[in-house]
C-alpha cells in the first residue's frame, strides 16, 4: 500500500512537469540549460531565505508559540518576494545572454525567443520548488506508519501531491507572464505575479483544512493557465484552427 501511495503521489506531482520536459525541452540542449539554470536561481533564493528564516528563528525565544507561528508567516512570505526577486534577475541575466547569441549569430537573430525563454525558465523554477515541496513527503509516504491514525486527515498525501502540482504549474505559468511584463514594462503585470504569489502562499497556511486552500489554488492555476496562454500569442482564433485540425484529422484516419 505505502509503495502505491509513493508512486502515486510521485506521478500526480511530477508527471506533468515531466512530459513537459520531456516533449518540449529534452531534445535542445539549450533550453536543458536554461531549466537547469532557472532551477539554480530558485535554489539560490531558498538558501538566502532559509539563512534569513534561520537566525531570525535562534535569535527569537523558541518557547513563545504565537512568536514562532509569526516568524514561520514572515518565512513564508519573504521566501515568496526572494522568489520574484530572483525571477527577475535571471530574466535580466537571460535577456542579456539573448542579446549576445542574437550579436555572435550569422543573421543577427537567437536561437530561442524570449516567449521560450519564459516558459523554461518558469518550468525550472517550478521543477525544483515542486521536488523540495514534495521530496521528504514521498519518502514518508514509504512508511512505516499509517496515515490519520491519530485523528489527522488521510489524504494527507494525495492533497500534498495536488498542492505541489499546482504550484510547478504555477511557476511555469508566472514565469511566462512576469516575463512578458517586464518586456513590455507592464509593471503592473509583475505586481499581480507578485501578489497571486503571496495569496497562494497565504492559503497554503490554511491546512490542513484542505477545503478552504486547495480549490481556491486550482482556480487561481485555471486562470493564470488562461493568462499565459494570451501572453504567449496564443488567441481564440488559434486555439479553435488547432482543434479543427485535430477534428479533421481524427476523421481522416
Amino acid at each position: 500500500m505505502t509503495l502505491a501511495v509513493f508512486f502515486g503521489c510521485a506521478f500526480i506531482a511530477f508527471g506533468p512537469s515531466f512530459a513537459l520536459f520531456v516533449f518540449t525541452i529534452a531534445k535542445d540542449p539549450l533550453r536543458v540549460i536554461i531549466l537547469i539554470a532557472g532551477a539554480f536561481f530558485w535554489l539560490l533564493s531558498l538558501l538566502l531565505s532559509s539563512l534569513v528564516w534561520f537566525i531570525a528563528i535562534k535569535a527569537s525565544n523558541s518557547q513563545d508559540l504565537s512568536l514562532q507561528r509569526g516568524l514561520l508567516i514572515f518565512g513564508v512570505f519573504f521566501s515568496v518576494l526572494l522568489q520574484e526577486v530572483f525571477r527577475f534577475a535571471y530574466y535580466r541575466l537571460l535577456r542579456k545572454a539573448n542579446e549576445g547569441l542574437a550579436a555572435i549569430s550569422d543573421d543577427d537573430s537567437s536561437a530561442i525567443s524570449v516567449r521560450q525563454m519564459a516558459y523554461v525558465a518558469g518550468l525550472g523554477f517550478g521543477i525544483m520548488s515542486g521536488a523540495f515541496s514534495m521530496i521528504n513527503i514521498l519518502s514518508d509516504s514509504l512508511g512505516p506508519g499509517t496515515v490519520g491514525i491519530f485523528g489527522d486527515s488521510q489524504y494527507y498525501f494525495i492533497t500534498a501531491a495536488l498542492m505541489t502540482l499546482a504550484l510547478t504549474l504555477l511557476h511555469t505559468f508566472w514565469g511566462v507572464v512576469f516575463f512578458e511584463g517586464c518586456e513590455k514594462s507592464r509593471w503592473w503585470v509583475i505586481a499581480a505575479v507578485v501578489s497571486l504569489h503571496l495569496l497562494v502562499a497565504g492559503l497554503s497556511l490554511l491546512n490542513p483544512l484542505y477545503e478552504g486552500s486547495l480549490p481556491p489554488v486550482y482556480v487561481i492555476t485555471l486562470l493564470m493557465g488562461v493568462w499565459a496562454f494570451f501572453s504567449s500569442g496564443g488567441s481564440l482564433h488559434s486555439l479553435n484552427a488547432f482543434c479543427t485540425r485535430r477534428k479533421a484529422e481524427a476523421e481522416s484516419s
